[in-house]
């Protein structure tokens, strides 16, 4: 057998981590023969190009997320202003940052919000007012051209692999070593690792101990533990592109996989996903989607993966507001039939902000929520998309806890979903805390009691101690 060549990608790692070139040595030289190299090292994508949109920022400089924290009701035409929350109590630092870092807050973390439900903090200017001569026209590209791309979220710029405290790395090899394995310390250490530092985690690990972090895991504990765990160690960036693998492998689609990963998120965020993809399987997600759904279903998904939606800074302009409501009440109540492709293209391409706004206009407007219309014009995948989008743009968190209840209720949890879920909420603790709010406000119990109910033994400590 001969020994494998080097994708661009890891000579790409290799010029930017000296341990990556040691390793690349011993992969050239055939020593990883018969083992699979994602178990040593996760694919990395090509450099994405300055000119992309949603290029990264660098490294370490991820600004504030922000999230909404108000029920759709309690909401203005605009969201809060993106990170003037107050500050995150202090909390005890997760493994693997350096001690000078100690008692930092972590990079690429928003600060903490405010908790659910409280009153909104100060509104942005909303723009000119009506009838301003020199307001651009509705649809105009001049009236967004100012606004600043949203960042990536942490974790999915994968050349980010700063140095971490091989403290953890050790004390997960010796939870593993030997005779037994002590749960307790694979739990502790991972359910808090920063999103930011998994791959530089792993890649410590191997390093230090010449040995895969994923594989150890995999030898040592098995079932939705060990789902939970590998979760974990794929970071967000490359959990979303294994998420997507499964959606759309074999007889069938799994829609809801393919809803939680790609609805609602920022062009950055989209754009790192597809190049990810297509550098760990050579295929294009765009094409993968597509052969996967059909009819017009096929066309909403393709108009998300275009990642041309407006940015989280983009204004909320009220006519223009005004005009989506007009053109949303004649594509689906004003007429007989529905015109998809309309709603569709207005949904897909609006901020957050901008659909919070709408939805609230068109209660004002029709007296009925945007989201019976949605449910009562479709069905189907292209429903649960569509109202997907609406409540993440009202209400991130409580889309979020409504998602969790859903894989839960029932006969039987769908452990799958609950686990992504869990995971998925946990990477950004000030969102986790909007989630707990809304879950406790909506269904008047703990979420952390919730999961106790419906999970056991090392699996259900696992999945409590990422949300507490």
């Amino acid at each position: 057998m001969s020994a494998p060549q080097l994708s661009l990608a890891d000579q790409y790692l290799c010029r930017s981590d000296p341990w990556a070139n040691r390793w690349a040595a011993n992969w050239k030289s055939g020593n990883f023969l018969g083992q699979n190299k994602a178990d040593i090292l996760i694919p990395q994508p090509t450099p994405l190009e300055s000119s992309q949109p949603g290029y990264p920022p660098p490294h370490g400089q991820y600004p504030p997320q922000g999230h909404s924290p108000y029920p759709p009701q309690q909401q203005g035409f605009a969201p809060p202003p993106l990170g003037q929350y107050p500050p995150q109590s202090h909390s005890p630092q997760p493994y693997g940052y350096p001690q000078q870092q100690y008692n930092q807050p972590p990079q690429g973390y928003a600060p903490q919000q405010q908790p659910y439900g409280a009153p909104p903090g100060p509104y942005p200017p909303q723009q000119a007012p009506y009838g301003d001569p020199n307001q651009a026209a509705y649809g105009a590209n001049q009236a967004y051209s100012a606004t600043p791309p949203t960042p990536l979220s942490p974790g999915y710029d994968p050349r980010y692999l700063p140095p971490v405290d091989p403290q953890a790395a050790e004390g997960l090899r010796a939870a593993m070593k030997g005779t037994g394995t002590n749960e307790a310390v694979l739990i502790r250490i991972l359910a808090q690792y920063p999103a930011p530092l998994i791959l530089s985690l792993k890649n410590t690990y191997f390093s230090r101990i010449r040995r895969s972090l994923e594989s150890d895991i995999k030898s040592e504990t098995s079932s939705y533990f060990q789902l939970a765990l590998l979760s974990i160690l794929r970071g967000p960036l490359y959990e979303d592109v294994f998420l997507l693998d499964r959606a759309l492998k074999g007889a069938g689609t799994n829609e809801a996989l393919l809803n939680d990963v790609l609805i609602g998120r920022s062009n950055a965020d989209l754009n790192a996903i597809k190049q990810a993809y297509h550098s760990t399987y050579n295929r294009s997600l765009e094409k993968d989607v597509s052969n996967d759904l059909s009819a017009k279903t096929d066309r909403l998904f393709a108009m998300i993966l275009a990642a041309t939606r407006q940015e989280d800074s983009a204004p909320v302009i009220p006519q223009a507001i005004d005009a989506d409501v007009l053109e949303l009440h004649r594509a689906t109540e004003a007429k007989i039939g529905t015109d998809q492709l309309t709603v569709c293209s207005i949904l897909s391409n609006r901020s957050d902000g901008q659909i919070r706004a709408i939805s609230h206009a068109y209660q004002a407007k029709y007296r009925t929520s945007l989201e019976k219309v949605v449910a009562k014009e479709f069905s189907g995948h292209m429903e649960a998309a569509l109202i997907q989008i609406v409540r993440k743009g009202c209400d991130p968190a409580m889309r979020d806890a409504m998602l969790l209840e859903d894989s839960m209720k029932g006969f039987g949890t769908k452990d799958e979903l609950l686990v992504s879920r869990v995971v998925r909420c946990h990477w950004d603790k000030g969102h986790l805390g909007q989630v707990k709010g809304a879950y406790r406000m909506k269904y008047g119990k703990e979420l952390s009691a919730r999961i106790k109910g419906e999970t056991s033994g090392d699996y259900q400590r696992m999945l409590v101690a990422m949300i507490e």
